[in-house]
């Protein structure tokens, strides 16, 4: 019998099946929680229009669908489930591979497995926020997935106890507070990773850390929106092109730039090329830093500002323009360098 069938037997909760049968989530606490039928509920949506057929479960946010004749690899937005247990395998501190990580896979790919072999793959919807398409710098399409039946599954990996709600990169525009009272719930229930007897053999990822972290992260970027649904032209975010795009329409503009360091290059004549996080590696922001104002910028310490655990966000004036790798800030001082805030409150 295939793999998938197996991990159906396991995992019973499947999109294809007309019935919502009871399910256990990894972990999950023994005191009374939400039923089956009441998570569901909340994690309702309008049934997608349009669908299109899953190919591959990779882990529990990283999911392979066709569509339009194209094979596609989704990144969930607002989630990031642990990652597979792999000896040696971490990542980094704050993303270590768990056993809960392998859980959450099987548990994902079980829940997209068609009840037979002899059914049809399963066939899911995509949601945008806002109706617009984005992409990561890995070109995988940022979405949320949705059920034939209307069911969020981004929303149900937090309301599962599965997933955290994932605001590194910005809080939800779809789901903001349905996703703060998922996890809420999800806590309160012991659900999944919020259980303390979760990963208690293994390598545990730190949410005591991430979580204040994320949030400071995602302040800075809420507070830059505001400024920015205001006056697009004079203030852009640096990971989304189309933003810079927009400020140039009429010529080369002063801006304030909001980004975070994806990496420096050191240049032949001395100067430092600041490379900007991008979503688009074609249409990135760059800063260069003259040779004379490189001493002075170590102060600032733009290295330090990609650890983890800190404050990420920058914020650069100076003058937007196109160049020849993309877009560039140029005529920007010491000056004209700050961090966005606020810094991480850890307990």
């Amino acid at each position: 019998m295939r793999l998938l069938l197996a991990l159906t037997l396991l995992w019973p909760l499947s999109p294809s099946s007309n019935a919502w049968q009871k399910q256990t989530a990894p972990a999950q606490a023994t005191a009374t929680v939400a039923s089956d039928s009441d998570i569901l509920r909340e994690c309702k949506t309008e049934k997608p229009t349009e669908l299109f057929t899953l190919t591959r479960v990779v882990d529990g946010d990283t999911i392979w669908i066709d569509r339009y004749g194209k094979r596609e690899k989704l990144r969930l937005l607002s989630v990031d489930t642990e990652e597979k247990f792999m000896e040696g395998g971490d990542l980094s501190d704050s993303k270590p591979s768990t056993r809960f990580g392998d859980e959450c896979t099987g548990w994902a790919q079980g829940f997209f497995a068609p009840r037979t072999e002899q059914e049809d793959p399963v066939r899911v919807g995509l949601s945008f926020p806002g109706g617009v398409e984005a992409r990561d710098v890995y070109g995988r399409l940022l979405c949320h997935v949705v059920t034939a039946e209307g069911i969020d599954f981004n929303l149900l990996l937090v309301r599962r106890g599965l997933s955290p709600y994932f605001n590194k990169y910005g809080n939800s525009l779809l789901y903001h507070e349905r996703f703060v009272s998922a996890q809420k719930a999800a806590q309160a229930e012991e659900r999944g990773i919020w259980n303390k007897k979760t990963n208690i053999q293994g390598s545990r990822r730190p949410y005591e850390r991430l979580l204040p972290w994320w949030t400071a992260r995602a302040e800075a970027i809420e507070s830059f929106r505001k400024k920015a649904q205001k006056d697009p032209i004079h203030f852009v975010d640096a990971e989304v092109p189309a933003a810079l795009e927009g400020a140039l329409k009429d010529g080369p503009v002063r801006v304030t730039a909001l980004g975070s360091v994806y990496k420096i290059y050191p240049e032949d004549d001395g100067s430092r090329t600041v490379l900007l996080r991008s979503g688009d590696k074609e249409h990135s922001l760059r800063v260069v830093i003259p040779k004379d104002q490189v001493r002075t910028m170590e102060e600032f310490d733009l290295e330090g500002s990609i650890e983890d655990f800190r404050q990420n966000y920058l914020l650069i004036d100076g003058n937007l323009e196109r160049g020849p790798r993309g877009f560039y800030l140029v005529d920007v001082k010491p000056s004209d360098w700050r961090r966005a805030g606020p810094e991480p409150k850890f307990q």
